[in-house]
């Protein structure tokens, strides 16, 4: 018999309808509450048969089960704060506001008020009943439309924004989160209003309607940061960081849009020390084929970027780069993440046209590595600095991103070897990219050997 070793964990609560498709309420809760290392308890208020094409029917639970549900939680659980999603009727805010009276932990309040289609989803009575519900709140996050149901303003932009948000702090709720989703624009800025503060969060806007969920999401992974003690702001400041990765790296599933990826930033983390070791054997790879008739005068880098990757700070390469010696090639320091700043920047700019790419190198380029690279016959692309525009120019590391717009934008598949010829004061490159350190490792020694032949 072996001996127990239980954990402690902070405790959450949702207090939402089940969603038969995963993509939302109680199921996306708790899997964002797990992806956070948050123990998930819940309450659930309705059940929907739906997937990824819409919800085919709902089902309300009496107002007594939901009852039950939330002494059953708070008496037995320390819950260190809740979220509420889809309350369907009047008497079910009615009952989770009496219940919230008594709660000593904070509230977050997403109010489920307004369908994607547009349409209302409660009667006039319940959407006054919310306004009880918000007054025993720590924070609000309702998107544009179900702020403009609160307070009949129309939010368009961020003076509308913080009107809304003002407005609704009128009810007694501590803070109010204007999500920006539904605002059309390049960015998504969610607006957190307090009677102090007024503060924006911007994301780039994702190209994609695999969406449904996240409201629930953001809401439930404020309410995991907030038990685990974090103070409002950064809370929602890593929730709307942890929701931009998860509806940029959705699930491909269901024959509708898909659904969003609550486990994206967990699995990154994971990845880490994986993806480490992979740019550390690729590296040994290269020092035993002694691969120095490719390094060239600047160093070279080998970059692995996680699966999700979307910073410098989440690119392993090599510390002071790769560098020719006396006997071959030698890298001068050990893998750590961060470590690169041209490569990986290069990398990540790639992989906003082909996310799948993970590995690059920059090898030396000139006329014989060329030649190399036609006998190869690999998918070659380049671009020439002196067509960078002057505003790309001006700006300091803007052009690895404008240089992977040339090389990438325009492709169905992505090159092989991108080819940037320099200009005065700038050595000529050759970065080479891959899905894979096998793949990536493979091609420098083809070309290493192809300029020995």
């Amino acid at each position: 018999m072996r001996t127990p070793a239980p954990e402690s964990r902070p405790v959450a609560l949702t207090i939402a309808g089940s969603d038969s498709g995963g993509g939302a309420g109680i199921q996306a809760d708790l899997a964002t509450m797990a992806a956070h290392g948050v123990f998930g308890t819940s309450a659930i208020t309705a059940v929907t048969a739906q997937n990824t094409r819409g919800v085919a029917s709902s089902h309300v639970l009496p107002v007594e089960e939901v009852d039950a549900q939330l002494e059953a939680v708070t008496d037995d659980f320390a819950v260190g704060a809740a979220k509420t999603g889809m309350l369907a009727t009047t008497e079910v805010i009615e009952t989770v506001a009496d219940h919230a009276q008594d709660f000593d932990f904070p509230l977050v309040v997403d109010p489920v008020m307004v369908a994607t289609s547009g349409d209302r989803l409660l009667e006039p009575e319940a959407e006054r009943a919310y306004e009880d519900l918000l007054g025993e709140a720590t924070v609000a996050t309702p998107n544009a439309d179900e702020a403009e149901v609160l307070t009949d303003i129309a939010v368009t932009d961020e003076a509308s924004a913080r009107e809304a948000g003002e407005a609704i702090l009128e009810t007694g709720v501590d803070a109010v989160l204007i999500k920006g989703g539904h605002v059309p624009g390049e960015q998504v800025r969610d607006t957190l209003v307090t009677a102090e503060t007024v503060r924006a969060f911007e994301h780039p806007r994702v190209a994609t309607d695999a969406t449904h969920g996240s409201g629930c999401t953001l809401a439930a992974a404020i309410a995991a940061r907030l038990a685990k003690g974090e103070a409002l702001e950064p809370a929602v400041g890593g929730a709307t960081d942890f929701l931009a990765r998860a509806v940029r790296h959705y699930y491909d599933v269901g024959e509708g849009h898909g659904a969003v990826n609550h486990m994206a930033a967990l699995r990154n983390e994971a990845a880490r020390e994986p993806t480490a070791e992979e740019v550390q054997a690729v590296v040994d790879r290269f020092v035993d084929a002694d691969v120095s008739t490719l390094v060239p005068e600047v160093g070279m880098n080998v970059v692995g970027a996680t699966p999700y990757a979307d910073s410098v700070a989440e690119t392993a390469a090599v510390e002071g780069r790769i560098t020719r010696t006396l006997s071959g090639v030698k890298p001068n320091r050990g893998v750590r993440f961060g470590a690169s700043s041209h490569v990986a920047r290069f990398l990540l700019s790639a992989r906003e046209f082909f996310p799948g790419l993970r590995f690059a190198v920059n090898c030396r380029f000139g006329a014989d590595v060329e030649t190399a690279l036609e006998t190869l016959a690999w998918p070659v692309a380049e671009y020439d600095r002196g067509q960078q525009p002057d505003e790309v120019a001006a700006v300091e590391d803007s052009t690895m991103g404008w240089g992977a717009r040339q090389a990438f934008e325009e492709r169905d598949e992505p090159p092989a070897a991108v080819i940037d010829r320099g200009e005065i004061g700038k050595e000529a490159i050759v970065k080479l990219v891959a899905a894979d350190p096998e793949t990536l490792a493979e091609r420098v020694l083809a070309l290493d050997r192809e300029l020995a032949d």
